[in-house]
């Protein structure tokens, strides 16, 4: 195991146990975390993109088998002008759409209180923009 693979091992660890906090997190297969956020399903993966650059991939559906609406993207383009963290996108699948929010961010160096309150920050910025979403 390579210093890169620890490092990203012990990220995702320390994100695991920021996130256990306050939400039920489990890991799939493939190492992500999976845990629901005020109604939102994410995902979430530690990854060394260089030595000593650790970061933090976020994904989280907002919502999805949406009827594709002009509504919709107004919807979405509103909440993307308010996001502070991350990018919201529709995801058509022919007449139907799904709403995911994505934010990356560097994570190395970030003491535990620090990394929670990141987190905290991008999730509950996740949870605002799915309002209006389910209509």
């Amino acid at each position: 195991m390579s210093a890169e693979t620890d490092a990203a091992e012990a990220l995702q660890a320390r994100a695991r146990a920021a996130l256990a906090g306050f939400v039920a997190v489990e890991a799939d297969d493939d190492g992500s975390l999976r845990f629901e956020y005020g109604g939102a399903l994410c995902s979430l993966r530690a990854v060394t993109l260089a030595n000593g650059l650790d970061v933090l991939s976020l994904t989280g559906v907002l919502a999805w088998d949406r009827t594709v609406k002009p509504a919709l993207h107004k919807r979405v383009a509103e909440r993307n002008a308010q996001a502070q963290f991350g990018t919201i996108n529709v995801i058509t699948r022919g007449k139907l759409a799904d709403v995911v929010l994505r934010y990356t961010f560097p994570a190395t160096g970030l003491a535990d209180a620090p990394l929670a309150t990141m987190l905290l920050l991008v999730l509950s910025g996740a949870e605002e923009a799915r309002k209006g979403l389910l209509a």
